[in-house]
């Protein structure tokens, strides 16, 4: 289980005339990020600057990365590494593109303006918790259809589809746990089939976990 953001963001900020821009993003993989941080080198060509940090988990543990992309060693992607750090915040990326407004920042006011501009983007998202579960789908009559949903609500289970044909198929985002204890009750809810559809990282409410 791990905290991480709801959805994409950005926000902007100025800073002595520089402008900087930040991007954020949920990812799941190193091969995601770095799809977007080209996508970002190209988009923002004309910048001066194009800095990043992410972590991410993999099967191998926690990988972190940063760049200060040409600005002084330690005053752009570290610091943004340490907010991303501090707020246990994973499978996220970070980059801020700066543009240079034509008065120096000195070290201090570059760590400030990189740390302000991804606590901006920051505050445009929530703060969810994800965890590998599963696509499931569950067949079931017309009749015990409310009963399945009420269940659903009840234990915070996301119905992500319906399909309505001779049987209703019900399609959730669900942890193996909380499969089980529905295959081990079947009989309440005169349940048919079901199918896994496949494996997949879901959001859960948010709790006091940090990352493992």
């Amino acid at each position: 289980m791990f905290k991480t953001i709801e959805k994409d963001t950005n926000a902007e900020i100025v800073e002595k005339k520089s402008k900087f821009i930040s991007n954020l993003y949920y990812v799941e993989t190193i091969e995601q990020a770095e799809i977007l941080i080209k996508q970002a080198n190209k988009k923002y060509f004309d910048s001066r600057h194009n800095c990043f940090a992410f972590r991410i988990m993999t099967e191998n543990g926690m990988m972190e990365r940063f760049s200060d992309d040409g600005e002084p060693a330690g005053t752009a992607g570290s610091p943004m590494l340490n907010v991303l750090t501090s707020q246990n915040l994973c499978n996220v990326l970070i980059i801020v593109t700066r543009y240079f407004g034509g008065i120096l920042l000195g070290t201090g006011g570059l760590v400030k303006a990189y740390t302000v501009a991804l606590i901006e983007a920051l505050k445009n998202t929530k703060v969810v918790s994800k965890e590998l579960g599963e696509e499931v789908q569950f067949v079931i009559n017309y009749a015990d259809l409310e009963k399945m949903k009420y269940y659903f609500k009840k234990n915070n289970i996301k119905i992500t589809n319906f399909q309505y044909g001779e049987k209703v198929l019900v399609t959730v985002e669900i942890t193996p746990l909380k499969r089980e204890q529905i295959l081990q009750n079947k009989e309440n809810f005169n349940l048919i089939e079901y199918k896994i559809l496949k494996s997949k990282f879901i959001t859960i409410p948010i709790n006091a976990q940090d990352c493992e």
